[in-house]
């Protein structure tokens, strides 16, 4: 009888990072579980844990590099794949230049360690302007904000609540029961929340759906789509107004606290009430609690970004959280001191950098060397120098997670060249000439770089294999550095000389950064790292030169790879604790509350609100067992009942005449679709929902399980005209639409 063996890693399928114990036999995974040692999740889990099974022995996920041909899909070998795709790739830059050659990633690269740490060694390779934020759908708000305000490169100055200790949560935007905290990185989000009540504190939601987060809190608010910004300035308004202003560990650490408050002075509660859908007590009395809480938290995600508003909303948190004296206190909102400092592996700057050059067709200002992925179709659509003739994607599904997906899909199809790496055959890659399949997530080993700046609390885990990958499968990382040496001239260098160049540069960059110990050199690191190869090298050395490391060696006790790997169920380092000193990184040397992009937003938002509007918006919603696309090939993780339907309010339906269990045609400026419908009083009057990432079912995809469940796509709705100014950021939470019954005569889907 074969023997099964129990291996441990984190999960790979949301922010949370829960701690999985999964059992092996020969070569198949036979059971997932949570990891009751894990110090971090103890035990919990939620569905999308078993994908982790379902994915490595999924029939439909590539293993071998796949080349379009005349006659169909055909497997080929992975250095003629290398070298027809540079092949290619460097024919299209001799031709047309750089910038003719675009790329876009997706957020699954968060959980693979190699595509984290490589991908910008292969965009120095491209050297191309046309690299597109996928940001731009989620967080780019967010990295905006806080990275003008304390000056430092995302995700190492995002502020987190502190929610094991805190009296008061505000939420607005957000759903973590569902997401588990994304940009919080919190596994056990339910039970973390109930203890916040358990504690006697308080939870509050704003949100325009009763939410599986609002069901738990003491208090739930509808608010109007895109009017979060409205909300949280006349909170500001009235802790100016009601002199409630506590600046506590920020006090003396701030610029701009004047210009804030002749901007608060313009949105009083009583001004943006109506537009907002919450009444002037009820808004004065939220911000009477934040300031009178003994610790208290605004926490604002995905609805706060991915809206017209969406900087402006995320600035508002912050706001909130600083004058109210909750900034870096227990309790409050407060950074994490992660064991592996990405920002150690960056070049020494201040904050992030912003519209040093600006999208070719549209305008968009680039944010960190990447433009708004909303200008993606039309820098390929459009004629003229600088065109967009290639694109390389890197783990993602675009034509369905995208703007305006219809638009996008036309653009895609006129690409001289589309090189996917990904292992399955999407409504995107199908599109692909090259596919290059990477292991799934069961087979290579990982760290949370980014999520560990993020978390609820300082934890370190290393992730071990469960199996290894097949021979002749390289990992993404060498995928990238085998392209990347063959567009910058190195065709024939071994990828472990590459690896070698590239350890060399992050040390320097380590060096240059450390303030810990000044005797310590790049040459040292390197040669104390000699014999090991790719990103658990990098992990390593982060490792050792952090707050927690041995230095090499300058800390006979410090934290070491060897002894992280000596626990394979992660260690706790201990609660969150103040040090805005250390994470404070402006020209100035304070919090910028005033930044002038913000300002410059004010007059917008502004009009805007005078302007009113009372037209159907639509948002989305996220599923427990659904993250990416991906997720919807696996069987465990779509089954049950259709989760993709319209959710309506009674009062609408009624006006519309929309019956129960019928279907609606939803149509937008660019595109329409029918769905299902939901009646539900979860659902502020005025918004209908759609969950993003479905609409399986496109020609000449390999997903049987997705197509089976295939939904409707809410990207061939939302508008890539229609984005926060500010950032560019899509907007996908505020669509407006029309809706009528699928029967009646009208636009065709």
């Amino acid at each position: 009888m074969q023997q099964t063996q129990t291996h441990y890693r984190s999960c790979p399928f949301c922010e949370a990072t829960c701690g999985l114990e999964v059992e092996t036999r020969a070569d198949a995974i036979v059971s997932v579980r949570g990891d009751k040692r894990d110090p971090f999740s103890r035990g919990f889990i939620c569905p999308k844990a078993y994908g982790l099974k379902e994915l490595y022995h999924d029939e439909d996920r590539l293993r071998r590099p796949m080349r379009r041909t005349a006659s169909g899909w055909q497997e080929v070998a992975w250095d003629d794949a290398y070298d027809e795709i540079a092949d290619r790739l460097l024919a299209i830059r001799e031709r047309h230049g750089n910038d003719a050659i675009g790329m876009y990633t997706g957020n699954p690269v968060v959980h693979d360690l190699g595509a984290l740490l490589y991908r910008p060694v292969f965009q120095r390779a491209l050297d191309s302007r046309s690299l597109f934020n996928s940001s731009a759908i989620d967080t780019l708000p967010k990295i905006v904000q806080t990275g003008l305000m304390f000056g430092r490169p995302f995700p190492t100055a995002v502020p987190v609540p502190d929610i094991d200790r805190t009296d008061y949560l505000l939420i607005i935007g957000a759903n973590p029961v569902v997401s588990h905290g994304s940009l919080m990185t919190m596994p056990d989000a339910p039970g973390r929340l109930k203890g916040v009540r358990q504690r006697g504190g308080k939870l509050v939601v704003i949100d325009p759906r009763r939410s599986e987060t609002a069901a738990l809190a003491d208090e739930h608010h509808f608010i109007r789509p895109g009017t979060d910004a409205l909300l949280l300035l006349a909170m500001v308004h009235t802790l100016f107004d009601e002199a409630r202003i506590d600046l506590g560990a920020a006090r003396d650490r701030v610029a701009g606290l004047d210009q804030v408050r002749e901007v608060a002075a313009r949105f009083t509660p009583e001004d943006v009430a109506e537009r907002c859908g919450i009444a002037p007590a009820d808004i004065r009395r939220l911000a009477r609690e934040l300031a009178s809480a003994r610790s208290a938290a605004c926490y604002g995600r995905l609805g706060t970004c991915v809206q017209e508003f969406g900087t402006l909303a995320t600035w508002g948190c912050d706001l909130v959280n600083i004058l109210t004296g909750n900034l870096d206190r227990p309790g409050g909102v407060m950074f994490a001191t992660p064991a592996v400092p990405v920002d150690a592996a960056l070049p020494p700057g201040k904050g992030i950098e912003i519209g040093r050059w600006r999208s070719r067709v549209g305008n968009q200002p680039e944010v960190g060397g990447l433009i708004p992925s909303s200008t993606m179709a039309e820098e390929i659509l459009t004629e003229g120098d600088g065109q967009v003739r290639a694109m390389v994607l890197l783990m993602t599904n675009p034509l369905r997670s995208a703007a305006n997906s219809a638009q996008l899909e036309q653009a895609f199809r006129k690409l001289e060249l589309l090189v996917a790496v990904d292992f399955y055959l999407n409504e995107t890659t199908r599109h692909a000439d090259f596919i290059l399949p990477t292991p799934s997530a069961a087979e290579h080993e990982h760290y949370d770089v980014g999520l560990y700046c993020l978390a609820v609390r300082n934890v370190a885990k290393w992730s071990e294999a469960v199996r290894p990958a097949p021979d002749g499968s390289p990992h993404t990382w060498e995928v990238l550095a085998n392209l990347g040496a063959r567009l910058m001239g190195l065709r024939d260098v071994p990828v472990a000389d590459v690896d070698a160049l590239v350890l060399q540069q992050y040390a320097a960059a380590a060096v240059e950064r450390n303030q810990r110990w000044q005797d310590l050199t790049a040459d040292e690191i390197v040669a104390k790292l000699e014999g090991g190869i790719g990103p658990e090298r990098v992990v390593e050395m982060l490792l050792r030169v952090g707050p927690y490391g041995d230095g090499f060696g300058r800390n006979p006790d410090g934290l070491t790879l060897e002894r992280l790997k000596a626990q394979p169920h992660g260690i706790d380092l201990g609660p969150l604790e103040p040090r805005l000193d250390q994470v404070l990184n402006t020209e100035s040397g304070k919090i910028e509350l005033a930044p002038q992009l913000m300002l410059d937003d004010v007059e917008r938002l502004a009009s805007r609100a005078r302007a009113g509007g009372n037209g159907l918006l639509l948002i989305g919603r996220r599923d427990l067992r659904s993250t990416n696309s991906f997720t919807h090939n696996l069987p465990a993780l779509v089954k049950g009942p259709d989760r993709c339907t319209l959710h309506i309010h009674p009062s609408d339906a009624d006006r519309l005449r929309i019956e129960p269990g019928s279907r609606a045609r939803v149509s937008s400026r660019v595109g329409t679709v029918e769905a299902p419908v939901e009646i539900t009083t979860d659902l502020m009057p005025g918004v209908v929902s759609l969950p993003h990432g479905w609409g399986h079912d496109a020609d000449g995809t390999r997903l049987r399980t997705a197509s089976e469940h295939a939904g409707v796509n809410t990207n061939l709705l939302t508008d890539d005209q229609l984005y926060d100014t500010a950032s560019g950021t899509a907007v996908l939470f505020g669509t407006p639409v029309e809706i009528e019954p699928a029967e009646s005569k009208g636009a065709e889907a």
